[in-house]
């Protein structure tokens, strides 16, 4: 098809740009010491930069592969928790997909191989104590406590340059060896059903960065309450609902009616109110400015252009005085996005229409193979103007860029999904206390405060009404994640007959980490499994942490093929 023939040739040749020098002189060095650094990479990973080496297709997820049918006809739906109507401004509604297999014919093959391979005796071969030192050794500085990639990445690099420390304030902001704020700012939030629950093989961490606009008063000096309180009206312009502010705000200060009351005063909470085209609403300090300039946006449901996020994806260690996980020193993965350019609500929901026409145009009751412009460099761009690039675990250990097959194995999940806000899962999940001894406190990051205590949140589903959400799913998927191998929570949640344990349920309600925190056996397995695919480097095949092979995955998916869901579990 057309469209997809041309996103390939811009995908290339973007590629190509990155090998060619162009120009004279420095420029040509600059090239040159980029192209050496890809190629070395390429050389000690036995990957490629150039070109695709698996298939386009690699935004459809492995999970996707599950059989939820067993032989005796009973159904298991993990699908629902992606594959929702989305709440406008997302115009997706894919919840056809918990009721098909609507793949692309060159993806009816399973590509992600990896979900069959045996790892055990390879496993076996790792003691505790060597995977313990391995996930405990950071990664990300060096011995120095620099930012490794920061240091190693090409001066012409183009796209995302590390520029994180970690090191974070009581409040969760992240503060350089100077002592000055980055901008990032660490939030706790309910994690994403099923995969990214610790038990299922990674601990993970999102922080967002506003633009310097938002961080600066109406003279364009660094105001950290400016800041403080533009994150707040973001919050609550992004989740559609009142947020509360961190500490009493006097209006007047900033010339803007925050409570929504029609003076200015003192107020507590930042009002959405989507009446006039959200005219009534408004920023502080120099981001008030720039929307009255046109140069930054406001609407229900929507980031500011300008918008940051980084995740960091990391193994699991062993806290052995408390008993329990902790986040690991060693990432997996850097995740980091930037939402280039502003959407309307009618750009938005042109798009959404065009996947289904142009399924409509070429006549097939199969899917269409999604195009996606950029590269790995400066990263993919989706739909509602966001571009995704990242860093995975290079064979040594050390981080890499990611290639154009890896960088495109997000995009699946930030794209087309009905579950996501603005293409976005964290933040909207943030934790919305403001006090900072609460268990809720929503601006912290995971090592000062974790999960331990945190209750099970609730979601409301057409038919099914409030419901708590970790519960429903476990009750609907009769396992803790996608592939239903998790035979820990099984063993821990359900009895013999299949039936939830109403005492492990109880708890659950009070304290979600008894269902996300695995033992230390299986977060340890899990640790070993992943490393050995890091030796392997074989992260276009899938990047599960899996031991054993996957025992309810197709290997081959027939065209039409119904999942025998017949009735969809929607989201209100």
């Amino acid at each position: 098809m057309k469209i997809k023939i041309l996103s390939t040739l811009m995908l290339t040749s973007a590629t190509a740009l990155l090998y060619l020098g162009c120009g004279n002189g420095s420029a040509n060095a600059s090239n040159d010491a980029k192209t050496n650094y890809l190629r070395s990479l390429e050389n000690e990973n036995n990957i490629s930069y150039a070109g695709k080496v698996n298939t386009d297709g690699s935004y459809i997820t492995s999970m996707c592969y599950t059989r939820v049918k067993d032989d005796d006809g009973s159904l298991h739906n993990p699908c629902y928790s992606c594959h929702t109507k989305g709440r406008v401004p997302n115009y997706y509604n894919d919840t056809n997909l918990q009721k098909e297999y609507f793949f692309p014919e060159t993806m009816l093959q399973n590509p992600f191989t990896n979900l069959f391979k045996d790892r055990s005796a390879a496993v076996a071969k790792i003691s505790d104590s060597d995977i313990l030192n391995y996930v405990r050794t950071s990664n990300y500085f060096d011995a120095n406590g620099s930012i490794a990639l920061a240091k190693v990445l090409p001066e012409n690099w183009g796209g995302y340059r590390p520029d994180c420390y970690f090191d974070f304030d009581a409040e969760g902001f992240d503060h350089a060896p100077d002592g000055s704020i980055t901008g990032w700012r660490a939030f706790r939030y309910y994690p994403f059903l099923g995969t990214f629950w610790p038990t299922n093989g990674s601990t993970d961490d999102v922080l967002i960065k506003l633009p310097e606009a938002f961080r600066q008063d109406g003279n364009g000096t660094e105001a950290l309450e400016v800041y403080k309180i533009n994150l707040a009206i973001v919050e609550a312009v992004v989740k559609q609902k009142s947020i509360a502010l961190e500490s009493s705000v006097d209006e007047r200060l900033y010339g803007v009616d925050l409570n929504q009351n029609g003076v200015f005063d003192n107020t507590d909470e930042a009002v959405f109110n989507a009446a006039d085209g959200f005219t009534k609403m408004a920023y502080v300090g120099k981001a008030k400015a720039q929307r009255q300039e046109g140069k930054v946006h406001l609407a229900g449901g929507l980031f500011p252009e300008g918008t940051e996020f980084l995740h960091s994806v990391r193994y699991i260690d062993w806290d052995e005085d408390e008993g329990h996980i902790r986040m690991a020193a060693r990432m997996k993965e850097l995740r980091y996005a930037i939402k280039r350019e502003w959407k309307t609500y009618s750009e938005l929901s042109r798009a959404a229409d065009a996947e289904l026409f142009e399924a409509q145009i070429n006549g097939t009751t199969q899917g269409v193979m999604a195009t996606f412009y950029g590269n790995y460099e400066t990263g993919f761009e989706n739909p509602q103007g966001w571009s995704y690039q990242g860093f995975i675990e290079a064979r040594d250990g050390t981080l890499r860029p990611q290639t154009r097959e890896e960088t495109i194995n997000c995009m699946g999940c930030h794209s087309h999904l009905g579950a996501t806000t603005d293409s976005v899962f964290a933040f909207p999940r943030k934790f919305e206390g403001t006090d900072k001894t609460d268990k809720l406190s929503g601006w912290n990051h995971w090592s000062q405060k974790g999960l331990i205590g945190i209750p099970e949140p609730k979601m409301s589903y057409i038919g099914h009404g409030e419901q708590f959400e970790y519960s429903f799913y476990l009750q609907n998927n009769h396992s803790g994640n996608e592939f239903r191998d998790n035979d820990e929570v099984k063993a821990k949640f359900f009895d013999a007959n299949g039936s939830l344990k109403p005492n492990m349920v109880e708890q659950l309600h009070n304290d979600v980490s008894v269902l996300l925190f695995p033992s230390k056996t299986r977060a340890l397995g899990l640790d070993k499994g992943y490393r050995v695919m890091v030796q392997e480097q074989s992260f276009i095949y899938g990047r599960d942490a899996n031991v054993h092979p996957m025992q309810n995955v197709y290997k081959t998916i027939e065209p039409e093929q119904e999942t025998g869901i017949t009735q969809a579990i929607v989201r209100q």
